[in-house]
């Protein structure tokens, strides 16, 4: 079993940049005390087309973005509770736009494994529930995310 699976099709990302987003999402369930022996996730890269499309699909926003989170936890009304032994937390899906990757990088002036590592560990906290509705939940996440960056080592 595979803590994170990555989908790369197209081959947008090199072996460094791959191992950078499996090491950091690590640290993060690390600090956030996710069990990775029984979690799984998976993130996928894509060009600026498909996540147009998927942002058009289930957003109902017709334009590129930078990552979309697809999270396997969250509940929903009336959904049953599924009950069992030790099954796999499947946390969910982390899609990540490699094309505006590249151009956020240039931006704010860092690092392309810098962004991507940004954007995958965004994704991930998104799984976990965190998000940046309300000003405190983004003074919270973001801060997370500074904190498991700077730890890291992925600095701006």
């Amino acid at each position: 079993m595979t803590f994170l699976e990555i989908i790369d099709e197209q081959n947008y990302v090199d072996e460094k940049s791959r191992n950078l987003i499996v090491n950091l999402l690590e640290l993060a369930a690390n600090i956030e005390k996710v069990d990775i022996d029984n979690t799984e996730l998976a993130i996928t890269f894509v060009d600026k087309e498909e996540i147009k499309n998927i942002n058009r699909e289930y957003r109902g926003i017709d334009r590129p973005t930078d990552v979309i989170s697809f999270a396997l936890n969250d509940e929903v009304e009336g959904e049953l509770e599924i009950i069992g032994g030790n099954q796999i937390d499947y946390l969910g899906d982390i899609i990540i736009c490699v094309d505006v990757a590249k151009e956020q990088a240039k931006e704010y002036n860092h690092s392309y494994e810098r962004e991507l590592g940004f954007l995958a560990l965004h994704g991930f906290l998104h799984l976990l529930g965190y998000d940046h509705m309300t000003e405190e939940d983004e003074k919270e996440m973001f801060g997370k995310q500074d904190y498991i960056l700077n730890e890291y080592g992925l600095l701006r």
